[in-house]
Formats: structure tokens, C-alpha cells, sequence
């Protein structure tokens, strides 16, 4: 446990306080609260993963919860319907703004509270990882003046970081912009954001066909949830309106047939859709304790058949006093679609999949597996993370590297994957002396990715088309490395 509380002699609202603004500083995403028949066990989420943070008695369970509703504006009384409510208020010197969502269970009422953090957002798009091939379509794409822009991936990746950069871009006098949200996540001055109530009948579709008729330039959907929305956005996006929305699905193939599955007609989608940015998180490296080690013979070989190159050395999670298991903070992996006009006659004309995929993934786009080799490549997280994200039959197929397929329960067996590793003194100690840490500005959009020239080799200079194999420490491959999950 990394906390514990006299709870003899400090008060339940002190007690919910310290927990809030313990769990708020040390970068927690969520505060978990699960009952149990004994105790309820708190955890909290951190990079990603949950881990055990403290244990309330049964006797102060009822109480812990009645507090938190309170103070989230929930309905005290109400114990057998789930509710939501949020929390803004000031807890010694931290700025608190949370979501909270009570379930009720077997065992009594479980609590979840999502800390909301701007920071990235108000930092603006060049502060979120993208590489300067990325950004570069990222500044294409929300200069278009009518379309729709979709950022897509799973729950807690990331995705609200990047809309709200994308819209603090967008944000001047001379543009209309007009939200609709569900819930309002950051108040952006300048822009007109409206909060969705079902209970009234205010839904997405509603409030959509009313944000038509009010002169719009910029339209950002929170969510697509349903087929309506998603084709009354559509419909918005080719009367000249640029739609910014996200929706929850893995790369951007399966955006184009989630949008079909929604009976969103195909020739709307053709001239509509603008561009598709997926991305996923994973943890990384903290530059204090990451050390080198030799790849093996399985990394050796998905290296060589995505790049064409050999790499002798990754780096991997090693584990010190600041990080307690080699990992600090998260970075994002990203691959960013332009709709070509090939991909629109495919769309329009009911092309088969692998005839989609292929156009899809023969244009100038690196696919997420890409995205996170060369993030391992260049000591930003590990090949241990990048392989619990991608689905790797998939994402080799996709940059047509040939009919060798990859499997994920084989790839973990080959590189050894462990969950954590034990903090070892003495290694640190030697590493420490060893391994000079990295300069945070080096992780910055306009430095250059540099490699040790033993590392890397050209394998005879062609890919498997015999085609040149791009040199990649070119400024295209070069990212940042800070992103904030909201």
C-alpha cells in the first residue's frame, strides 16, 4: 500500500482531501474505490496501470462515499441507480477537476473519479508527439475548410488531449466555433460549448441540427455514439462546416467501416471524410534508469521486416527511486490517414477490404506499429509496451511487408515480457555511472533522432520491393514525447 490513515484521529472529509490531492499529484488518472465484504480497497491509476493505494474499514465505507457524493452532487439517497457527478473545488494548493461515477455492486456502491488535467492541451498540438511527418499532416488537415477530422482510439487514450489542442488551433476571432459535448471537459474562452442532456431530450442529433442553423465555420462533436450523429456530422462536413469528433475504434480502416456499419451513405463519406488521426498510448521510459540491451533474434526480425534495418539494442525498464518500476509518465503512438482521391473511389465504389487496406496503408502513412518501433528504436518506451498495444497480424499485413505473420503470445514469449522489474540498487548505481540521462529538451518536435551507427545497419540498402530503404534519422521521424490521457 502506498498510504495509509489514522482514521481514529483524522476526520472522513480529511481523509477524502488527502486521498484527492494525494493521488491528483502523483499524476493518477483515476481513483478507484471497490467495495469488498471486509474493506473497501482504493487504487489508483498511474501511467496507465492500477496499483493498490490504501484500505478503508467497513465502518467508515459508508461514509467515505457518502462524502464523495456530496461534494460531486449526487443524490445521497439514491444507492440502486448508477450516477455521475464532478468535482471542482481547491485542495491545499492543487486545482482539483474531477469526474465521479458511482455502480452499484453486490457489495455496495464502487467509485470511480477521473482527474482531468489540461496542462497538454493548453501547451498546444506540438507538445503532444506527434513526428514532424505527423504534424506536418496535422497542420494540412485543420486547414481544410470543410470536412471531417476524426481522432479515434480505446477509452483513456488520449483522444480529448488532442481535440482540445486541435481546437486551442483553431480559436480565432474570425471563426464561429460551436461544441457540443457530453460532459464539457475544459471551458475554452472564445468558443461556444453546449452540454448534452438526455433527460430533456437534448441529445447529439438535436443539438446538431440546431448548431446549423447558427452560422458555424468549426464543428466539434464530443462523441459519436449512434448512427443519427454520426450521419447528421456527415452531412454537416459537405456543406461547408470543418467537423472535428472522435470515435472509439483502432486504426484507421476500421474508422472507414465503422462509419459504413453507421448507414452513413458511402458517397457522403467519399467526399466527406478529410482524415483520420488513431492513436494509443504506452508507457515510457524515465530517462534516469532506462538502460540498454541487445535485441533478440524475434525484435531483430519484426525490426528488419517493418524497416528494412537491423537493430543490435533497445533500451529497456530497469526501476530507481523516481520511477519505482523503469517507467514515468506516457507517450503516444500515432498514425495519422489524408483521404486521397483513391481512397474516396474505393469508399464510393464498394471496394472489397483488401483493396481498401491496401490503398489505405500504401499511402504515405505510418501505421501505429511504425510509429512505435521508432520510438523504441530511439529509447522512448519499450518493445514490451508497443507489443501489448498493436495488434501485430494486423499492423504488419497493413505495410505490406510480405505474408510473414506475428504473433503476440510468441512475441511475449521472445522477448521475456514481465509486468515490472524489481528495483536493483546496485544496477541503478551502475547504470547511473554508466549511462549519461537523457536532456529532456532532446525530446522535444525539432531534434533530430540520432543512432549509433553500430546499432543500425542498411540491410543492402533495398527493402523487400527493391525499392531504396529510406534513411531514418531524417527530420520526418522526428517526434516529441509528452502526452496527458484525458
Amino acid at each position: 500500500m502506498l498510504k495509509t490513515f489514522d482514521f481514529e484521529k483524522l476526520p472522513i472529509v480529511e481523509v477524502v482531501n488527502e486521498i484527492l490531492y494525494d493521488a491528483a499529484k502523483r499524476g493518477a488518472s483515476d481513483i478507484h474505490f471497490d467495495p469488498e465484504e471486509e474493506e473497501m480497497h482504493v487504487r489508483i491509476r498511474i501511467d496507465g496501470e492500477l496499483i493498490n493505494y490504501t484500505v478503508i474499514p467497513n465502518s467508515l465505507k459508508k461514509n467515505l462515499i457518502t462524502r464523495i457524493k456530496i461534494i460531486s452532487g449526487m443524490n445521497i439517497t439514491e444507492v440502486r441507480l448508477p450516477q455521475d457527478g464532478a468535482i471542482k473545488q481547491t485542495v491545499k494548493d492543487q486545482n482539483l477537476d474531477l469526474r465521479v461515477s458511482s455502480l452499484p455492486t453486490n457489495e455496495g456502491e464502487k467509485i470511480v473519479i477521473r482527474i482531468l488535467d489540461y496542462s497538454m492541451s493548453l501547451k498546444g498540438i506540438e507538445y503532444l508527439g506527434f513526428s514532424e511527418r505527423n504534424f506536418k499532416k496535422i497542420e494540412k488537415l485543420i486547414n481544410i475548410p470543410s470536412g471531417i477530422i476524426l481522432v479515434t482510439g480505446a477509452t483513456g487514450s488520449g483522444k480529448s488531449t488532442t481535440v482540445y489542442s486541435i481546437l486551442q488551433k483553431l480559436n480565432r476571432v474570425e471563426t464561429n466555433l460551436i461544441t457540443v459535448e457530453d460532459p464539457i471537459e475544459m471551458n475554452i474562452t472564445g468558443i461556444n460549448q453546449v452540454q448534452v442532456n438526455s433527460e430533456i431530450g437534448l441529445d447529439f442529433a438535436s443539438v446538431l441540427r440546431s448548431i446549423l442553423r447558427q452560422d458555424p465555420d468549426i464543428i466539434m462533436i464530443g462523441e459519436i455514439r449512434d448512427n443519427e450523429t454520426a450521419r447528421i456530422a456527415v452531412r454537416a462536413s459537405i456543406t461547408g462546416h470543418l467537423v472535428l469528433s472522435t470515435i472509439h475504434t483502432n486504426n484507421s480502416l476500421n474508422t472507414i467501416e465503422r462509419l459504413l456499419d453507421m448507414e452513413v451513405e458511402r458517397y457522403l463519406l467519399a467526399s466527406a471524410l478529410e482524415g483520420i488521426i488513431s492513436q494509443k498510448l504506452a508507457r515510457k521510459l524515465c530517462d534516469k534508469c532506462r538502460k540498454k540491451r541487445a535485441t533478440t533474434d524475434y525484435e531483430k526480425d519484426l525490426f528488419r521486416k517493418v524497416f528494412g534495418m537491423e537493430v543490435n539494442e533497445v533500451y529497456a525498464a530497469v526501476g530507481c527511486p523516481e520511477c519505482g518500476n523503469g517507467y514515468k509518465g506516457r507517450i503516444a503512438l500515432h498514425e495519422v490517414l489524408l483521404i486521397t482521391q483513391e481512397i474516396r473511389d474505393a469508399i464510393a465504389n464498394n471496394m472489397p477490404k483488401d483493396h481498401l487496406r491496401t490503398l489505405v496503408y500504401n499511402s504515405d502513412v505510418n501505421t501505429l506499429l511504425q510509429d512505435g518501433l521508432e520510438k523504441v528504436i530511439n529509447g522512448y518506451t519499450t518493445f514490451e509496451e508497443v507489443l501489448k498495444l498493436i495488434e501485430l497480424d494486423d499492423d504488419v499485413d497493413d505495410v505490406r511487408m510480405g505474408s510473414y505473420k506475428y504473433d503476440l503470445n510468441n512475441a511475449l514469449e521472445h522477448v521475456g515480457f514481465t509486468k515490472t522489474n524489481p528495483i536493483n540498487v546496485a544496477e541503478i548505481n551502475k547504470v547511473a555511472n554508466n549511462n549519461a540521462a537523457v536532456d529532456n529538451n532532446s525530446l522535444y518536435k525539432n531534434e533530430t533522432i540520432t543512432q549509433p551507427s553500430d546499432n543500425i545497419t542498411n540491410q543492402n540498402n533495398v527493402n523487400n520491393s527493391g525499392q531504396p530503404i529510406v534513411n531514418k534519422t531524417t527530420e520526418e521521424d522526428l517526434f516529441d514525447t509528452q502526452i496527458l490521457d484525458i
